[in-house]
């Protein structure tokens, strides 16, 4: 008896070592796209994020109304889980969106075994969080600035009796039609309200009963009717999404524009390909670098976003593609960002705040005395150009022609100004004080990363040069947001990204009403408010871009922000990459690129 059953042990044995061994055969068969984030995540759920890395994630798991087409040229938006385009009525005031049926969640214990199907009250649902007091939305200010009716006044009447929000309440301008079909009602026209129905890491469907499941956990537990799940996570380090098995029949269908050779290649190889394509999506968090660039050297990572300015100058000799890369076929794409680098001063700091003219005169000697080309040159290895305005390349409203005051680099002016206005060395340690005798000194919020040292070092530099003390405070990226939004910093220099091509997005960040959420610097003019206002109600025309020309001039000229530069980003490619290319605006891509087995496995052996 032992003996037999000795046998089948072993028998079980071989026949599970044989089952891993296939099982590993076929994982090894998976097709991965493996690539690096340089900041961390801080979570996934489209109520409460608004870091770029976090959106990006999320925007492969769920799913918005429209989507922007990944090729064409100039950027347009097509149905995605709408049967088409909304229905909008003339003055640009209600929007009816139809949805298509037999769209389905991925499996999850929160469905308790059923299969559930994406409706129209899924995405009232989703939208209302953003009004919840309790998860706090980040993107709040975008619904709030289109004014939908009813639900500012559900929020606040959660607030004021501090209850907890009224999903059930039904509200005139967020409705289930039926099954398939919602609308949105605003109080005033918004001629571009449809771009924020194509972004999914802010308006992507979310079930109710996952939410009601996983609770305060939420943000851990992204559950979507996107082309990838959430596989694996270990926070800050590394993410794996796999493949949705519920997501619908989708075929790669994209019209590239007829001057752009390569997009008219990539479209002519997948079309009629079903997507997702790859199998798996690994990310890993890369601070430094050196080691995120020798990882794609080394083939360890399929793609490299923006090749680190560190070695840009061997990677991207006169701004092209260094011989040694060429020979080994690797892909470069190079772009215009949609973005801004600034620095932000906290308007409410008794230091460097407020809107007498001795606080706008130190926040605009401060912005004089950056070095800009210095900064271009040195720390970013001319990979970024001076910025005018706020106002990005790639959107509506910008003007290529448009000079100003935030792109001088001048000590002498800057001097002037703090002598001009008190801000003089009254103890003569070579250090300036406040015109009232206390100390100045100004307090920089960054990151222990390798280019933000290079640019404290040069913040430094230049502070010096006109006898301003100033000193930094280090933490992780996450921790300097969250106390960011909660206005506890002085200053902090940070990214901006348009999510949609309008320059509504970058004046947002002046205006008085997004305080805390996308207006960090937490600035309120009047003057300012009146002009984004009027602007955000018009299509785009002359009239619009004059008022988008006065709120941009005054905030140059009350400098809550010093803006730097508008990147330029260089992506590289590994020649076993299908499809690689970009939209600024798109950040749901992986289902839309392909890994070749064959020529990863010619290419590394």
């Amino acid at each position: 008896m032992l003996l037999n059953l000795a046998r089948r042990l072993a028998r079980a044995a071989i026949a599970l070592a044989a089952l891993l061994a296939a099982a590993s055969v076929a994982q090894a068969q998976d097709k991965v796209l493996r690539y690096s984030f340089r900041i961390a995540e801080t979570g996934f759920d489209p109520a409460q994020i608004s870091d770029l890395y976090s959106r990006i994630v999320a925007s492969n798991i769920f799913d918005a109304p429209l989507e922007f087409e990944f090729l064409a040229r100039p950027v347009r938006v097509r149905p995605n889980t709408a049967v088409a385009l909304p229905e909008i009525a003339p003055d640009y005031r209600t929007f009816t969106i139809r949805l298509r049926p037999g769209i389905y969640f991925d499996d999850d214990p929160a469905f308790k075994g059923r299969k559930r199907e994406l409706t129209a009250h899924d995405y009232v649902y989703s939208y209302k969080r953003h009004y919840d007091p309790r998860w706090k939305s980040p993107n709040l200010y975008v619904l709030e600035n289109s004014k939908i009716l009813g639900l500012s006044e559900l929020r606040q009447e959660a607030l004021r009796n501090k209850k907890p929000f009224d999903y059930d309440r039904e509200v005139e301008g967020l409705r289930a039609l039926d099954r398939y079909t919602f609308q949105i009602k605003l109080a005033e026209p918004n001629p571009r309200f449809v771009y924020n129905l194509a972004d999914p890491s802010f308006l992507g469907a979310v079930a109710r009963e996952v939410v009601e499941f996983y609770g305060d956990k939420i943000m851990e537990h992204p559950v979507g009717t996107g082309p990838f799940r959430l596989a694996q996570w270990k926070r800050s380090s590394r993410m794996v999404l796999e493949k949705n098995p519920n997501y619908r029949d989708e075929f790669y269908d994209e019209a590239p524009p007829a001057n752009d050779a390569y997009a008219r290649e990539i479209a002519a190889q997948l079309r009629g390909r079903k997507l997702p394509m790859v199998d798996r999506v690994e990310i890993y968090i890369v601070e430094e670098n050196q080691p995120r660039w020798l990882a794609f050297l080394n083939g360890e990572h399929d793609i490299i976003e923006e090749v680190p300015t560190d070695f840009a100058n061997l990677a991207l000799p006169n701004n092209e593609l260094a011989p040694n890369l060429r020979k080994r076929a690797i892909r470069m794409v190079r772009y215009a960002r949609a973005d801004v680098s600034v620095s932000y001063f906290a308007m409410e700091h008794p230091i460097v705040g407020g809107y007498t003219p001795e606080k706008v005169a130190l926040r605009r000697a401060i912005g004089l005395a950056v070095d800009l080309d210095q900064e271009i040159r040195l720390v970013r290895k001319n990979q970024a150009v001076p910025a005018q305005s706020p106002i990005a390349p790639g959107v509506w409203g910008y003007d290529p022609e448009f000079r100003s005051e935030m792109s001088e680099f001048n000590r002498a002016k800057a001097k002037a100004l703090l002598d001009m206005y008190g801000y003089v060395d009254r103890d003569g340690d070579g250090w300036r004080e406040m015109p009232d005798g206390a100390p100045l000194v100004l307090e920089y919020s960054t990151q222990p990363d390798q280019q933000s040292r290079q640019l404290n070092e040069l913040w430094k530099k230049n502070m010096d040069a006109i006898g301003v003390r100033i000193e930094f405070k280090h933490a992780k990226w996450p921790e300097q947001l969250k106390a960011s939004r909660a206005g506890k910093l002085m200053m902090w220099g940070v990214g901006w990204s348009a999510a949609a091509p309008d320059g509504d997005t970058f004046l947002a960040l002046g205006y008085g009403g997004n305080k805390g959420q996308a207006n960090h610097a937490r600035f309120d003019l009047p003057a300012f408010n009146k002009a984004y206002e009027a602007q955000r109600v018009l299509p785009d025309g002359p009239e619009r871009m004059a008022l988008m020309t006065e709120a941009k001039k005054l905030m140059i000229a009350y400098m809550p922000y010093k803006v730097h530069v508008h990147r330029i980003w260089t992506d590289l490619a590994h020649p076993w990459v299908v499809g690689y290319h970009r939209n600024v605006f798109k950040r749901d891509f992986w289902k839309l690129v392909d890994i070749d087995p064959q020529e990863l496995k010619r290419r590394v052996d």
